[in-house]
């Protein structure tokens, strides 16, 4: 009889995500053990070009391909598949897992890799700056100086939620001269003197926060967030505020929603937050709201009954 070929990708990313090692692995391919010939796992080192690994994922064959690892290693295999037949796995094993909670996936490894066989394929929305992908938010100023301290952080003290806490305390205690931008939200402009603009797409982060503009995601569009400009004290108690669930729109930052936004600055190029990974991008920063434009795999309701579970 002839063998099954695999058709289920798996790309890991050794270096990503809280859980990694040989420990992972091993629970992975006992997993992957029990539905024989249908998984293919592919290790790849940090810096391996992920959206590309996922594109030779699909020419070569594979109806679903899994991103293993934390939302960096999730947003390139979403980058790969974007507007392809092919769909998105996930094993999320990273610090907050946001992405992997807005579909409701289970907790155990065992029920995330049912899922990847059993589960039912769903069609969402993605955001992209530039050409590309987000799936939670994106952003300029703060955030991506925020990220960069947060690593230094990780490699001292491992990660967890306190030390990415505490990466944005110290970032904000030395905070910068604001950035001057023209924002322009489905064809209306405004200008703004802010520190930080983010946008969402994640309408579960949203409520996380308990921020407004979950219902604006939900709706198709973007939640933009402009954080006042301010002393860093201030900025402190901003972040302190946002921590705490306690920032109202209006009163302690400015939201906008809309489904194009266009942001100038006066810089030709900026860092750009995209899911916990930081790229240099030139102005403008386009963001387009792609509808329909990924499939995935969630639990199917049974499944969802049955683990008694709410998410990774």
């Amino acid at each position: 009889m002839k063998p099954q070929k695999p058709d289920i990708r798996v790309i890991l990313n050794i270096g990503s995500g809280k859980r990694r090692g040989p420990a992972l692995i091993e629970e992975l391919e006992t997993e992957f053990g029990r539905y024989p010939g249908r998984f293919d796992l592919l290790r790849v080192k940090p810096g391996t070009d992920i959206a590309a690994e996922a594109r030779r994922a699909v020419e070569q064959g594979f109806e679903t391909v899994v991103a293993c690892g934390g939302d960096g290693t999730l947003s390139g295999v979403a980058q790969g598949l974007a507007g392809t037949k092919a769909r998105m796995g996930v094993l999320s094993f990273g610090t907050f897992n946001y992405f992997a909670r807005s579909l409701d996936l289970p907790e155990s490894t065992e029920e995330k890799v049912r899922v990847l066989v059993e589960g039912v394929p769903k069609a969402i929305d993605i955001g992209s700056v530039n050409g590309q992908v987000f799936l939670n938010n994106a952003s300029l100023g703060a955030y991506a100086r925020i990220l960069e301290r947060r690593e230094g952080i990780y490699r001292r003290f491992g990660r967890s939620r306190l030390a990415a806490f505490w990466s944005v305390f110290v970032t904000l205690a030395d905070s910068r001269a604001p950035m001057v931008l023209r924002v322009s939200v489905d064809g209306e402009v405004r200008r703004a003197r802010t520190p930080l603009a983010f946008v969402a797409s994640n309408a579960y982060q949203l409520e996380q926060f308990s921020l407004a503009g979950a219902d604006c995601v939900r709706d198709g569009q973007f939640a933009l967030f402009l954080a006042p400009d301010g002393t860093p004290r201030e900025l402190i108690g901003f972040a302190l505020g946002l921590g705490l669930g306690r920032l109202k729109p209006d009163r302690d930052f400015e939201l906008v929603c809309g489904r194009e936004i266009v942001i100038e600055t006066a810089r030709r190029t900026r860092l750009v937050a995209r899911d916990g990974e930081r790229s240099r991008m030139d102005a403008p920063f386009r963001f387009e709201m792609r509808r329909a434009g990924l499939t995935v795999l969630v639990p199917r309701a049974e499944q969802r009954e049955s683990s008694g579970e709410k998410v990774a």
